[in-house]
């Protein structure tokens, strides 16, 4: 089970994440990228991690061992890249972005009603969120508590002129009234819903073929304040682009409880399978996500 508690955390320590920045600010991308492919991910491939992907690759995605083996490494370069990617937009990068159902992300941000939007470990997501911002109305993030005080510093020096704000997930579950209070006042709220945080509570749902444990707590809070959801994947597609695909999570707002969260939990994953198919090789859950 130790495997498959997440830490949470950005690898490194303050001083490396400060001179990264630093070196980001004027370094070509791809050289700091193949630095990264002969120093960095080489290492981790000796680490529990390499074996769940392994696995993922031969098992769910039917490929052969030596694909399997290929696509894991190419699985880890390209996490190298979104982790890299992430510190070149605290340095002040900025990404070629197209987006594909962007019209569904400002119909809801028009509306006084709040709106949850949910994110996955897949492609960069961080990225999406300092894209997808709307004028009237504040965006409330949820991220580990636990993070590295230089990421969380730069975190917000890059919301500070915009209506992004961080509600950090914590064990005394202050979070939940951080979200709450949010919604309430017709605010948007990203959660994660591919990873157990906080509570224990699960959904089953049938995911590349096989049953997998998500957390309920995303799909409660939507169905509990009735309010509308999307689901938000932003996809690397080239050394300096990224493809937002932002899809409606459709429900029966008049059902019961329980249906409206097994809907929710459908949809989600479904939505989730199509992506991971179009781009199976950033699929980034680096623990036996089967058989939680």
């Amino acid at each position: 089970m130790a495997e498959k508690k997440w830490a949470g955390t950005t690898g490194g320590n303050g001083l490396m994440h400060r001179w990264l920045i630093a070196l980001l600010r004027s370094a070509n991308m791809r050289c700091i990228y193949a630095i990264a492919y002969v120093f960095v991910v080489p290492p981790t491939l000796f680490r529990p991690g390499f074996r769940h992907i392994y696995r993922y690759f031969r098992e769910k995605m039917g490929r052969s061992a030596w694909d399997s083996f290929r696509l894991t490494y190419k699985n880890h370069c390209l996490f190298a890249q979104a982790v890299i990617d992430k510190f070149a937009m605290y340095a002040g990068r900025r990404f070629d972005i197209e987006l594909e159902g962007y019209d569904n992300f400002l119909r809801l941000a028009d509306l006084s009603e709040g709106f949850v939007q949910l994110s996955s470990h897949v492609g960069n997501y961080e990225i999406a969120g300092y894209s997808l911002v709307a004028e009237k109305k504040k965006f409330n993030a949820l991220v580990y508590f636990g993070e590295k005080e230089e990421v969380m510093n730069n975190r917000e020096k890059l919301f500070s002129c915009s209506h992004i704000h961080m509600i950090p997930i914590k064990e005394d579950m202050s979070h939940l009234f951080a979200i709450n209070t949010a919604l309430g006042n017709g605010e948007t709220v990203s959660i994660p819903a591919d990873r157990i945080w906080g509570s224990q509570k699960f959904v089953e749902q049938t995911f590349l073929g096989c049953k997998a444990h998500l957390p309920v707590g995303p799909f409660q809070v939507i169905a509990l304040h009735g309010v509308d959801a999307l689901v938000v994947h932003c996809m690397k597609t080239g050394a300096n682009k990224y493809k937002i695909y932002v899809v409606p999570l459709e429900y029966d707002k008049s059902a019961p409880r329980k249906q409206q969260i097994e809907q929710l939990s459908a949809n989600y994953v479904r939505e989730l399978e199509r992506i991971v198919r179009m781009y199976p090789a950033q699929w980034y859950n680096y623990f036996d996500f089967w058989t939680q």
